[in-house]
């Protein structure tokens, strides 16, 4: 792997970096100067204690400026934590009566002069640190309030109103009044990330003497409560902390008001609100059984109590606090600290006004103090790479695949026809994105008529030459294509052309980018505690800690979220072996034994089997594959049945047959005059061809890294590279087990796969010398799966013995192999492969003698493919010589190089 950057966005020092700020916003309009009653307040303390007075009239004469606070050296607004009501200034009518508050001295004579019908609203000017509470009487000038521009996709709604009945205020003598700033511990903990419940000493709280407000907004000038028809300010109490005191019987509706240098924002406090994960949540989580883990970790735009805005939850158990920073608040998260929900490990918080398009990652501070900004585990989006900020999002996408959906139940995928192309979609055509694809992959795929796509890995990935087989953001389609919903287009066009989508998934694994999973809160999370465990001696990656209930469910919850959020038909599980065995790639010595002593992962046993078995109940019709290498028995067993070994099955559906691959591969390149001695590699896989619902796969992995493209594993000259392949495609098709060929290998192309250009469209040009080799070979693909489609014989009975018959498998002195596939009726199709660069005619092959005729299906060596053109163009008739251990034979002329498949005339 190549090195990743650690973050997209900015550091916190550095908040001016535009790709995350806003443009700054216009300066207010200029006021006249006057005494800023909290500063008065907190040079002359024994004024706090007595309530400023004022009469109607000097009331109505002006309106109240902002404290200048104790912060005038700061140049930087702090933006604040809901900005979709930012841009709202305050009615004129709630704000006209606001007076300029007079210096201490002068409250003594003007306390006589008011009148007794206005000391009930003076009361309301009872609070400490000197803050103020002016009831509004009439309309007055509007005050300009204007802030920073957002970037949301979508306008958030408009703040919920503040009622305009003014709180209820309590006798100022009913008990004794505490002072409402916060302790030197609760600053410390906030201004260096470690509160564990904020909102327990921020936000509104009855205590002795009435309501304390608290605020925590560095880089602000002073913050005013709004409730009703009365504004508070709030006392500077230093380090961006601010708190005042009112008499009230119960914590009202309000909203804060914010000023910065040359800006002032209306808003709602976020640490009003309650937490938006329920206890079921929390119990479900807590234990590793909450099957939609998307819908409550992450970030979610949703209403809460009545106010918009987005919900940032994420578990880090080891964490001492974590905050959200991202692009609404410049990358400091010092003001967004979250609070943790107890011994789950979940930390929370809403954030009013913030909605889509915001890009975000969580501050943690780790168990030794130092910090760390991750990208969200569990987020839906992310910035295209190398960016790495996650972004908050919702699906408004509409589905219009309800009758596939409803249809692709009916059959189990090992009973059904399962032909399968496999696609790397950045590079399958480089440059579209997934709409784009969309116009053309499913018309070319249909057209070929295969009945699936396998999508390597789509999920985020920091590095393209991994092919998305080393996930950072395992909830995420990568963005280099596009949008989720742009996905869901795609694999709802696919749906709507006929066409299933298997998707590679990868849970074995992660890689270690220090923005990602790895060692996530400071301790290993996600990766094994033992680092004998964790690291993955063959990539340079971490594996999953599947013994911890939390991660189990953490891919487990993946798995169903592919499937249900994104309509997917089929995962196929890439790593299996690597994952089931505790010394794999390992030498002695850098392993321990299970339980048992054995050198089975038990952990990742228990969540394979999980996985499938909830899978399965939840996602009707959906299809499980295993990249499963050795021999491991029960691999598409059920998970509730034991075999030899003593485990139940892992649950897969299918899986694929490493074997068959190899060996065949093997036969096929050496020169017929040596097949002979290799006869035994073709014939092998019907030893074990039941043991397990197989996959026959022609990967990427065959046709990368030297292995040479399919065509080039051919010996001989150009013609009989060619006519191999054929005979090869032929005889993979007719073999028991389904079929997956990687893109490009369809049409023959000669060069290996590179995940920069994708395949060599070029060859398929009609001004190309040698394009009919290519389209022939193509052509040959398309026929194929159309009589495989047609043929039961070729995929009813796939597991099951019943469904095959060899004619021959010791032919090795001819290079031929002859067998019969029976469907459920007992209907035949007889596929005979001869893989001799010579031509026999009249060769016996012994047939049923229930069969009146033999017609030719199918014949790789024909001319439209570019073979020679030796056919059998009548319908044989079988003679009642027996032959093979059967009853009657049949005599055909057998093409050089070539399969060919004769179905009941």
């Amino acid at each position: 792997m190549t090195p990743r950057p650690e973050s997209s966005g900015p550091p916190p020092e550095h908040p001016a970096d535009q790709r995350h700020t806003e443009p700054p916003a216009p300066a207010r309009k200029k006021k006249p100067a006057t005494k800023q009653p909290a500063s008065a307040a907190a040079k002359k303390p024994a004024a706090r204690k007595t309530p400023a007075k004022k009469t109607a009239a000097a009331a109505a004469k002006a309106t109240t400026p902002k404290p200048a606070g104790s912060r005038a050296a700061e140049a930087t607004p702090q933006p604040a934590a809901s900005r979709a009501a930012e841009a709202t200034p305050q009615p004129a009518a709630s704000r006209a009566a606001e007076a300029t508050s007079q210096p201490a001295g002068s409250r003594a004579a003007e306390a006589t002069s008011q009148s007794a019908g206005s000391r009930a609203a003076g009361a309301a000017r009872v609070g400490a640190g000197g803050t103020r509470a002016t009831p509004s009487a009439t309309a007055g000038p509007k005050r300009t309030t204007a802030g920073p521009k957002t970037a949301r996709t979508t306008p958030a709604a408009p703040p919920a109103p503040v009622p305009e009945k003014t709180p209820q205020l309590a006798p100022p003598e009913a008990e004794l009044a505490v002072s409402p700033a916060l302790d030197a511990d609760d600053r410390d903990r906030l201004l260096h990330g470690t509160h564990h419940a904020p909102h327990s000493v921020l936000g509104a709280h009855r205590v002795p003497g009435g309501v304390a407000f608290r605020a925590f907004r560095p880089y602000a000038r002073a913050v005013t409560v709004v409730s009703g028809g009365m504004t508070v300010d709030l006392h500077d109490d230093g380090d961006g902390f601010f708190s005042g005191l009112l008499p009230l019987r119960e914590v009202p509706a309000y909203r804060l008001r914010v000023a910065y240098e040359g800006t002032e924002l209306e808003t709602e406090d976020a640490y009003r609100f309650l937490p938006t994960l329920g206890e079921l949540d929390l119990h479900l989580i807590g234990e590793g059984r909450h099957e939609e883990l998307w819908t409550v970790l992450g970030a979610h735009p949703m209403t809460h109590q009545g106010v918009t805005g987005t919900r940032f939850s994420v578990w880090a158990p080891n964490a001492r606090g974590v905050r959200v920073a991202g692009s609404f608040n410049f990358w400091d998260g010092t003001g967004f600290p979250m609070r943790s929900l107890g011994a789950t490990g979940v930390w929370e918080l809403f954030v009013p006004g913030i909605g889509e398009g915001e890009l975000y990652k969580f501050e943690i501070t780790r168990p030794d103090g130092s910090k760390t900004l991750r990208a969200d585990p569990m987020a839906r989006r992310t910035e295209v790479p190398p960016a790495t900020s996650s972004i908050v999002t919702s699906s408004r996408y509409e589905w219009g695949d309800a009758q596939w959906l409803e249809r692709r139940a009916e059959v189990p995928a090992h009973r059904a026809p399962l032909s399968v192309y496999e696609v790397h979609l950045a590079s399958w055509r480089p440059g579209l994105t997934y709409r784009q694809l969309a116009e053309q992959l499913p018309a070319y795929v249909k057209d070929l008529g295969f009945t699936h796509v396998e999508l390597m890995p789509v999920a985020e990935h920091p590095f393209g030459g991994s092919w998305g087989y080393q996930v950072t953001g395992f909830y995420a389609p990568t963005a280099r294509l596009g949008t989720p919903d742009d996905f869901k287009y795609l694999v709802d066009a696919l749906h709507r052309a006929g066409i299933g989508v298997i998707m590679d998934w990868v849970p074995a694994h992660f890689p270690r980018d220090e923005w990602a999973l790895a060692e996530f809160d400071g301790r290993p999370l996600y990766e094994h505690s033992d680092p004998l465990r964790a690291a993955h001696p063959d990539w340079g990656t971490l594996e999953f800690d599947f013994g911890r209930r939390e991660v189990r469910n953490f891919l487990v919850a993946n798995a169903l979220y592919w499937c249900e959020e994104f309509h997917i038909d089929g995962l196929r599980v890439d790593a299996v072996a690597s994952m089931l065995y505790l010394d794999y790639s390992r030498e002695p010595g850098e392993w321990t034994p299970n339980e048992h002593g054995g050198r089975e992962n038990l952990d990742a046993v228990a969540f394979l089997q999980e996985m499938n078995a909830t899978v399965y109940r939840r996602v009707p019709g959906v299809v499980t594959i295993a990249e499963e290498s050795t021999a491991w028995d029960g691999v598409t067993r059920a998970t509730h049945h034991r075999g030899p070994s003593g485990f139940g099955g892992l649950g897969f559906g299918l899986k694929w047959n490493m074997g068959w691959m190899h060996d065949s591969l093997e036969y096929m390149s050496h020169e017929p005059v040596h097949r002979r001695y290799h006869h035994g590699e073709m014939t092998f896989s019907m030893v074990y061809a039941y043991s397990e619902n197989y996959v026959l796969p022609i990967s990427h992995d065959e046709v990368v890294h030297g292995k040479r493209s399919l065509v080039s594993k051919m010996p001989g000259d150009w013609w009989r590279q060619r006519a191999d392949l054929r005979a090869y495609l032929g005889f993979m098709w007719a073999h028991p087990g389904k079929q997956l060929l990687f893109m490009g290998q369809e049409f023959a192309q000669g060069a290996e796969w590179s995940e920069a250009h994708g395949p060599d469209w070029w060859l398929l040009d009609p001004h190309y010398g040698a394009e009919a080799d290519h389209r022939g070979v193509r052509d040959l693909v398309r026929d194929l799966n159309t009589v495989y489609r047609a043929s039961p014989a070729l995929w009813q009975y796939d597991t099951e013995p019943a469904g095959f018959r060899w004619v021959t498998g010791d032919a090795a002195d001819d290079n031929v192999l002859a067998f019969l596939r029976y469907d459920a009726d007992g209907s035949p199709l007889l596929a005979v492969s001869h893989f001799a660069p010579v031509v026999r005619h009249d060769y016996r092959i012994g047939v049923p003698d229930d069969v009146p005729a033999w017609h030719e299906a199918l014949n790789t060596d024909a001319a439209r493919y570019g073979g020679s053109d030796v056919t059998n163009p009548d319908p044989v008739k079988p003679e009642p010589q027996g032959w093979h251990g059967l009853p009657a034979s049949i005599r055909l002329t057998l093409p050089p190089l070539a399969t060919v498949w004769l179905r009941p005339a």
